[in-house]
């Protein structure tokens, strides 16, 4: 007999209860099982389920019929009865043969690592784009699992006409799933083209972009908050921003540039996700400059980084120059800071949540973003109408000096190379 519903639940339904599995092998370096299952709960917490359970096993390599031994299966299929447990959650990706064996061993849902990340970021995407690029990594996802999958597909539409002379359910499920997918990805294209037509008008207008990137929960989002004065959802559950952010921040020298939230990385990011995200991971690869946000406090940053790092080289974006900006620094003491900065010289020590090291963020954008500027001076007849392009040159350079005198104007100022053909035909003098 099931138990009732736990009062202080907010969801009609109970929170289902979850066993977290994990397989790991001994001779591996740089991988703590216990961390891994750690971050496992708290994906198994932000899609909504109480974990009840964890068992890890050791053993040179997955069973190809059950990932687990067999013997590991029965004692999980037994303390599962005991507890009550309604889900499996391997912190592995599980081939369709070993989804179907386990099911059957177990008796219950079971769900890999790659599924339940989407199934979280199904729960959190808001905006159109956010859920074409989930669904589009489902279906990739569903596509060779079909076999006794008939719940899943029950969502998926359908209705006269649907079926082919001859065709079998199973055929006809992947015939429009493979048509969706074609529909999916036209539709992305599509955003793809309207987001770099957005990047070519903003590079027209020469206003640089920054891109905050890191791993999940790493406090990407408070930082943004802090930067820009927004107030976007910040949590310390996973996966709270999917949907980029864009806002404008002022540097102290009336400059503006735009800094972007985006989608937090996590080790083992499924590669459906990251193709399917391909065109919100464009945005990161075409800023100016990236700010690496990284939890200080966290004992896997080292690997945190790394999964970062990796991500970044698969969408191309490990170009773009980056800073580290480690981040939670206010739970470390004195000595962990001074480490930190001698392991990572240029790095900064900042805590977002208490508002500390803004400054230095700011003075290291505007460093940054300023190595490639031209010292030029211009001049313009003091008679004619050059307002606008003075108003320009305001606008995008960082103004040194402004003289009137004897019927001349002369600025000196700093401006990104880029946009010197615009001031051309007033230059006098530039280094």
């Amino acid at each position: 007999m099931k138990p009732q519903k736990d009062p202080r639940s907010t969801s009609p339904k109970r929170n289902e209860r979850a066993a977290l599995v994990g397989l790991f092998n001994g001779a591996s370096r740089h991988f703590d099982p216990e961390h891994s299952l750690d971050e496992l709960a708290g994906l198994a917490d932000a899609a909504g389920a109480s974990v009840v359970l964890r068992m890890m096993q050791e053993r040179p390599r997955p069973d190809p019929a059950t990932f687990l031994g067999s013997g590991k299966v029965k004692s999980l299929a037994a303390a599962c009865d005991e507890l009550d447990a309604d889900v499996v959650i391997f912190d592995n990706e599980l081939s369709p043969a070993q989804l179907r064996n386990l099911e059957e061993a177990l008796d219950r849902k079971v769900v890999d690592r790659t599924q339940l990340i989407l199934d979280i970021f199904a729960r959190r995407a808001r905006t159109r784009e956010g859920k074409l690029q989930v669904e589009l990594a489902q279906l990739k996802y569903l596509l060779p699992r079909l076999v006794g999958s008939a719940e899943a597909l029950s969502r998926l539409g359908g209705g006269i006409g649907t079926r082919g002379p001859g065709e079998t359910k199973l055929e006809t499920d992947r015939r429009r799933i493979r048509h969706r997918i074609s529909i999916l990805g036209k539709e992305i294209d599509t955003v793809r083209r309207r987001r770099t037509q957005l990047r070519e008008r903003r590079q027209k207008g020469a206003v640089p972009t920054v891109a905050l990137v890191g791993y999940t929960n790493a406090g990407k989002t408070t930082l943004f908050n802090g930067l820009t004065g927004v107030d976007a959802i910040a949590s310390d559950a996973l996966f709270v921003t999917l949907d980029p952010l864009v806002r404008k921040v002022r540097l102290p020298d009336r400059r503006e540039l735009l800094v972007s939230d985006t989608v937090g990385f996590i080790e083992r990011l499924p590669t459906s996700l990251v193709a399917a995200f391909r065109a919100t991971l464009e945005e990161v690869a075409a800023a100016d400059l990236l700010l690496h946000v990284i939890d200080a406090s966290s004992p896997d940053r080292e690997r945190q980084m790394e999964a970062v790092q990796s991500v970044l080289t698969e969408v191309e974006a490990d170009r773009v120059p980056s800073v580290n900006v480690f981040n939670k620094c206010d739970q470390l003491d004195a000595g962990e800071r001074g480490r930190l900065r001698a392991l990572y010289p240029g790095a900064l020590c900042v805590s977002a949540l208490r508002g500390e090291g803004r400054d230095d963020i700011i003075a290291a954008m505007e460093g940054r973003l300023g190595l490639d500027t031209a010292h030029i001076t211009v001049e313009f007849d003091a008679g004619d109408n050059h307002r606008e392009q003075i108003a320009e040159l305001y606008r995008l350079g960082k103004i040194l000096n402004h003289l009137s005198a004897d019927g001349r104007v002369s600025i000196e100022a700093e401006v990104p190379r880029r946009l010197l053909d615009r001031f051309s035909s007033a230059v006098v003098q530039g280094s």
